[in-house]
């Protein structure tokens, strides 16, 4: 079984509503697309993060997987492992791009799910959290925040059965506890986070830290920069801290355990770089006693499903993970369900999801024409 062909393809898609964070505001997803064909007629599809920087990367690789069968991951990462060096993310996301494709086809070759080549399932469902961002209070300024931002969240709990929420934070540090506070009253039984993509200074964050430990929140997640600014954070809030930032490459692993920086790392197979390297950082975590989550980078159903298989087959994946995937208003695969804030992992061979080709082919035409979206 071989790899005859590397195809690529990056897409735009929309989403229901803008998405703000402290550093952009967005209104659809980009991503790159991947499939491999192998000699006997097998097709392995992969997505990941970003566009054509990043498709031009796959690009580059793809003449070193010609010839070589899919089950060869390890002799391919070991190649090409000097690409998230010269590339960083962006070499991590095209990594994981093939590497997702390749899973898929491993499964289709030997009719088994992903989720069963890496162990089997642990969990049927997986549990995903509201995202709640200012941008969802248009309307609202000032002291009508709090409680737009609470009413909206309590509709889209209610409506969509999530048992997590998380805020987007801001730069303005008072003003993202006040808009806790009020998701707290509203939501009393919610596990409930804040993330403000290390907006804060370490004094802001320690004083909103201080005052939100009364909210009981399920951690602070990145609050501050580097694993300097958690330590002395963690050192002085007993809310547990939790980082997709200052921990997202194994070599930062061993620094954040000596300074005691963070409580919960959040893995991604796009940032980490596929699939085995988001399951050996689950084991690193467990080794440690720490959490782990998953970050989302705006999954559309490819790479959700493969996240999906990761958190089924991984026991210490067991909270509400970050989806970005039912904020989307269009998908290239048949949809995923979501059902009382849960989505159901594919059980078919591979990654078990199907790829609309005419849709693909559509908004790949979308990126031709407006390029890669920005925010």
């Amino acid at each position: 079984m071989k790899i005859t062909d590397v195809d690529v393809w990056v897409v735009n898609l929309p989403l229901v509503n803008p998405f703000t964070s402290s550093f952009e505001t967005k209104t659809g997803e980009t991503r790159t697309v991947v499939r491999i064909r192998t000699d006997d007629g097998v097709e392995g599809w992969g997505e990941t993060m970003w566009g054509r920087p990043v498709a031009a990367i796959v690009r580059s690789m793809a003449t070193d997987l010609i010839g070589t069968s899919p089950f060869a991951l390890e002799r391919f990462h070991r190649r090409q492992h000097m690409v998230p060096f010269f590339y960083g993310y962006l070499g991590y996301a095209a990594l994981a791009a093939i590497d997702v494709a390749c899973w898929d086809a491993m499964g289709k070759a030997t009719q088994q799910s992903v989720t069963d080549l890496l162990g089997g399932p642990v969990r049927d469902e997986v549990p995903i959290t509201a995202l709640i961002t200012r941008a969802d209070a248009p309307g609202a300024r000032g002291a009508d925040l709090p409680a737009a931002l609470a009413e909206h969240a309590r509709q889209v709990v209610t409506e969509g059965g999530f048992q997590a929420v998380k805020l987007k934070g801001t730069k303005d540090a008072a003003g993202d506890v006040a808009v806790l506070r009020a998701l707290r009253e509203a939501l009393p039984e919610v596990d409930l986070r804040v993330d403000p993509n290390a907006a804060w200074s370490v004094p802001d964050s320690v004083r909103a830290g201080i005052a939100l430990e009364e909210l009981d929140l399920e951690y602070l997640e990145d609050p501050c920069v580097g694993i300097e600014g958690m330590s002395q954070v963690k050192a002085k809030v007993r809310i547990p801290l939790c980082t997709n930032m200052c921990v997202v490459r194994f070599e930062e692993f061993a620094p954040a355990m000596r300074l005691n920086a963070v409580d919960v790392i959040h893995g991604d197979v796009y940032k980490w770089g596929g699939i085995a390297a988001t399951k050996a950082l689950a084991a690193h975590c467990e080794t440690f006693g720490l959490g782990m989550n998953l970050h989302s980078g705006g999954e559309l159903g490819i790479a959700t499903a493969a996240h999906l298989a990761v958190v089924a087959s991984t026991p210490v994946l067991s909270r509400a993970i970050d989806s970005m995937y039912y904020l989307h208003a269009d998908d290239i695969i048949e949809p995923l369900h979501l059902e009382s804030g849960r989505l159901r992992v594919p059980t078919g061979a591979g990654l078990g999801v199907s790829v609309d080709e005419d849709k693909l082919r559509h908004y790949a035409a979308v990126n031709e024409r407006e390029g890669d979206l920005t925010g």
